[in-house]
């Protein structure tokens, strides 16, 4: 899972980021609003999360815009004990939850938990499933009914972005930068081995999960109609 998280204390964004890193969550920093705003518009995550005291560009304002722009990620607004206005106008313009500073790292993480679970994924310690099929993510292990798969790190990451974001498409440029970085010279082309890797695997294991490709845009993982 993709989380940004825009906060201007640069200790604190540090000392979170390294704990949500622990939990196996991708995290990039931002530390002013207009930066944050930057990166969340690239639509690449799948929590944000926002402090609403922010320099240059304040968390309600980059809210709106990312709102205004279409961005529907959900987002967690990080508010000082008593800021209750900000916080009613925060989930007025589109925040899905709210979290008061100083908090508990363990308290960010049910709320990040809560969030999935909210959009239809279920996770169990270090599994994600989908239909009849289980990914152990830290394992690298998919698990079907009756047999189960060693993955690589690449095929792991990749049903990982895609069964976090089930009956979405995810672009192929997505893919890329989750698999290999943004400034990889990677190309579409191997993209579509490790999709033909995964699809081999789910072929075998799932009677109900299927890899679909979006020609020209990128792929969607759903539920087999005829299953």
């Amino acid at each position: 899972m993709n989380i940004l998280y825009v906060e201007d204390e640069k200790y604190l964004a540090r000392a979170v980021a390294q704990v949500l890193r622990k939990e196996n969550y991708q995290v990039d920093l931002a530390h002013d609003g207009q930066a944050g705003l930057d990166l969340a518009l690239a639509g690449l995550y799948d929590i944000i999360i926002l402090d609403i005291m922010l320099p240059i560009l304040d968390g309600i304002s980059v809210l709106k815009r990312l709102r205004e722009a279409g961005v529907s990620s959900p987002i967690i607004l990080l508010t000082a004990r008593g800021e209750i206005d900000e916080r009613i106008a925060g989930l007025d313009d589109g925040a899905d939850d709210y979290l008061t500073k100083p908090f508990h790292s363990a308290e960010l993480l049910a709320h990040i938990r809560a969030l999935a679970r909210r959009r239809g994924q279920l996770f169990t310690d270090d599994t994600i499933t989908f239909g009849d099929i289980e990914l152990n993510y830290t394992g690298l292990e998919l698990r079907g009914s009756d047999h189960s798969f060693h993955l690589t790190l690449k095929e792991t990451q990749l049903l990982e972005l895609l069964m976090i974001n089930q009956g979405q498409t995810i672009p192929t440029a997505r893919i890329i930068e989750k698999l290999w970085g943004w400034d990889s010279p990677v190309e579409d082309s191997n993209v579509q081995v490790q999709v033909a890797f995964v699809r081999k695997k789910l072929a075998l294991l799932s009677q109900q999960v299927r890899i679909r490709t979006i020609r020209g845009v990128g792929y969607v993982l759903e539920l087999n109609q005829e299953s």
